[in-house]
C-alpha cells in the first residue's frame, strides 16, 4: 500500500491536539487485548472522550483481523470523522488507516510513533518517542 492512501501521519502530540480541538475526532487503538491490559492505554478522560479498541491482529496467532474494517464501521463513526489510529509503534496503525481510507473514510490518520515508540539502542521501547514519552495522559491495567 502506498503512503498516499490515507490522510497522513501525525505525532502523538498532534493527535492529542486533534482530539482536543475536534469534538467529533476519535482514537482507535488497534493493538491486541494483551497490549491494552499490560502495557497501558491513552487516557482521554480529560477530553471527556473514550478510546475505541479494535485489534488489527488477532492474538496469539497475530494474523490480521478479518473483521477489522467491519468492526470499525460498527463503531458508528461517519466517513467524514477524523479517525486517529494508534498501535505500539505506528506500523499496524498505518495499515489500519490505509484500509479504512479504502473503505471510504476520508480522514484516517496514523499516530506515527505509536504508544510505546521506537526501540532504543538496548531494544527497549518507551524511551525514545511515542505517546508515553510525549508525556500525554495514559493509564495502565
Amino acid at each position: 500500500m502506498s503512503d498516499d492512501l490515507y490522510a497522513g501521519d501525525v505525532t502523538p502530540r498532534d493527535a492529542w491536539e486533534i482530539l482536543e480541538n475536534d469534538p467529533e475526532a476519535v482514537l482507535v487503538d488497534v493493538r491486541t487485548d494483551a497490549e491494552f491490559r499490560y502495557v497501558g492505554i491513552p487516557d482521554l478522560s480529560s477530553l471527556k472522550k473514550e478510546i475505541s479498541f479494535v485489534s488489527w491482529q488477532v492474538f496469539p496467532s497475530m494474523s490480521v483481523n478479518p473483521d477489522f474494517a467491519e468492526q470499525v464501521i460498527n463503531l458508528g463513526v461517519s466517513p467524514e470523522t477524523p479517525i486517529l489510529f494508534l498501535c505500539r509503534s505506528g506500523v499496524r496503525s498505518k495499515s489500519a488507516a490505509q484500509v479504512m481510507t479504502g473503505r471510504g473514510y476520508e480522514k484516517c490518520y496514523n499516530v506515527s510513533e505509536g504508544f510505546e515508540g521506537d526501540p532504543d539502542p538496548s531494544r527497549h521501547r518507551g524511551t525514545v518517542n511515542g505517546w508515553k514519552v510525549a508525556g500525554l495522559p495514559w493509564v495502565q491495567g
